[in-house]
């Protein structure tokens, strides 16, 4: 692999921000947007679970209601792609032998020889479920997902809009998730910015670098 420079990242991540307002007419290429897809795929997550589902809602009818139950944030619908991201609640153990079968499969290996790696995932997943915290441990990893969602974009000069403005019961019930052990967290539509959106402009406000980094 040949890495980006330093100066591209930089780039990259100074040009990214919270996309306020899309331009409609311009769509992200069927290419670009399969390498999107992937990046999701790609997403690393604690023992490598999964805990979770990225659902790209295509049709304009359903976008539409989306964005009243978005608090009519326009970007559900100008943007040229939206996605939702979904956590599998309450992970239980047909899951973890879901992915010990995939492990196999795809690393060739006898499933049984996985049984030591099965053990300590699901104590794992027990304590968490016995503490009360399984899906809230779930649900903090669908932000790495955004994470490498976004600036996967932002290398690829593509806009985002990380979006918790919303409300995931209202998602779930509009996306016909009662049933399938999923649940909403939050939403990014993902595009290209409007010409005349006023924050593209704006500079960014971080804090200095030796205020929130430190040294031990």
């Amino acid at each position: 692999m040949t890495p980006i420079s330093s100066e591209q990242l930089l780039s990259a991540l100074n040009w990214r921000y919270a996309t306020k307002k899309f331009d409609p007419a311009r769509k992200i290429p069927a290419d670009t947007w399969a390498v999107l897809e992937q990046s999701l795929v790609l997403t690393p997550s604690s023992f490598g679970l999964q805990p979770w589902r990225f659902l790209v809602v295509d049709d304009p009818a359903v976008r539409e209601r989306l964005k009243a139950a978005s608090w009519g944030q326009t970007q559900v619908v100008d943007a040229s792609h939206l996605v939702v991201f979904l956590v599998r609640k309450d992970l239980d153990a047909a899951h973890v032998e879901r992915y010990m079968a995939r492990t196999a499969a795809v690393r060739g290996t006898p499933v049984e020889a996985l049984d030591p790696f099965k053990k300590v995932i699901s104590q794992s997943l027990d304590s968490a479920r016995r503490d009360a915290r399984l899906d809230t441990w779930q649900t903090h990893q669908i932000y790495i997902a955004l994470g490498q969602f976004m600036t996967a974009a932002a290398l690829l000069g593509v806009d985002t809009c990380p979006m918790e403005g919303l409300s995931p019961t209202s998602y779930d019930e509009i996306l016909g998730l009662a049933g399938t052990g999923y649940a909403t967290v939050c939403a990014c539509p993902a595009g290209y910015r409007a010409a005349d959106d006023k924050y593209a402009a704006t500079p960014k406000v971080r804090f200095e670098a030796d205020e929130v980094i430190a040294h031990l």
